[in-house]
């Protein structure tokens, strides 16, 4: 068994969610991953990652609109506002999604359903660079 350690970095342009499938599976390409289990942390705490939906757009644009009424910007219950109204809000909605993920990876490729894709979800308004732990363990 061996394991292969990476990193990605990704540039956001704000909240948003943006599809790194691709990205990914390249890397694992790269290492000439066979079969095992490959995980992915981000490396913020105001950033998500999440496999979902990538055929129809208006799913990421529903999970925004849902996420965005159950934790508001600006919302006077949080204290820590250090860095904007968003601050606190993008903490909250990291800790209700999830900041790593565990796929299975047989014959090369993850083992992923037909319509899902891996997201980034930059919680942040402003553009940040975003830093992507790649682990895989495997033959």
């Amino acid at each position: 068994m061996r394991q292969e350690l990476g990193e990605l970095n990704f540039a956001t342009r704000g909240r948003a969610l943006r599809e790194i499938t691709v990205d990914v599976a390249r890397w694992l390409r790269g290492v000439h991953a066979r079969r095992g289990l490959f995980t992915l942390l981000v490396r913020h705490t105001s950033a998500s990652l999440l496999i979902q939906e990538n055929a129809d757009p208006d799913v990421l644009r529903d999970l925004e609109t849902f996420v965005s009424r159950l934790v508001p910007d600006g919302d006077p219950r949080f204290v820590h506002t250090a860095e904007g109204p968003d601050d606190m809000p993008s903490h909250v909605r990291a800790a209700l999604t999830q900041t790593s993920l565990s796929i299975p990876v047989d014959a090369g490729e993850m083992l992923l359903g037909t319509w899902q894709g891996i997201y980034l979800w930059e919680h942040r308004h402003a553009p940040h660079q975003r830093r992507v732990v790649l682990h895989y363990v495997g033959d």
